[in-house]
């Protein structure tokens, strides 16, 4: 029996050595990748205070649907004062004791620009009839801090480049934001 062997030879090529950069294609996509997400990210940026401003505006306009609901469904006088040096305001009852947050359990009914999300807020202006103090009686109509029927009544906000306004109308008490 004749057993043919058979030799493994291994033999070593050298292969060339390619070095390999990117592509003018791979740069173009990874080029407009970033710039999609810069168009999407700096609006979000810089609109934070925009979006700041709308929610206070909406929080304050709120507020005073729920004073002057109170005092509607309660019978008395609830009042909104406003603090433009520490950028607050809260809201009290008939005897000027300011009330329970309705939520938030625990706390007195004070809402503060300078803590919290809304920190970029100013309020830059409240006027009801030259006071900082609204009222609403039983019939929900609106008075000024001096006890005397609203004739104007105007919240001034601002942050940023962004302003809002809070009216409240005489009489009626209707509340709307302007931008």
């Amino acid at each position: 029996m004749l057993i043919h062997s058979t030799k493994l030879e291994v033999r070593y090529m050298p292969t060339k050595t390619c070095v390999r950069g990117f592509t003018v294609v791979e740069i173009l996509i990874v080029a407009v990748i970033i710039t999609i997400a810069a168009m999407v990210v700096i609006p979000m940026m810089t609109s934070a205070a925009s979006m700041q401003i709308r929610s206070a505006a909406n929080i304050i306009a709120a507020d005073l649907e729920y004073a002057k609901s109170m005092a509607i469904s309660r019978g008395q006088n609830f009042s909104v004062v406003f603090d433009k040096t520490t950028e607050s305001y809260s809201i009290k009852d008939q005897d000027d004791v300011i009330i329970s947050h309705p939520v938030k359990k625990g706390f007195d009914y004070v809402i503060d620009f300078r803590e919290g999300q809304l920190n970029k807020v100013d309020i830059v202006d409240v006027d009801f009839d030259a006071t900082s103090e609204i009222k609403f009686d039983y019939l929900g109509s609106p008075w000024n801090g001096n006890d005397t029927p609203l004739n104007t009544g105007v919240i001034s906000l601002q942050a940023g480049g962004t302003t809002a306004t809070i009216s409240v109308e005489p009489v009626t008490g209707f509340i709307s934001i302007e931008d």
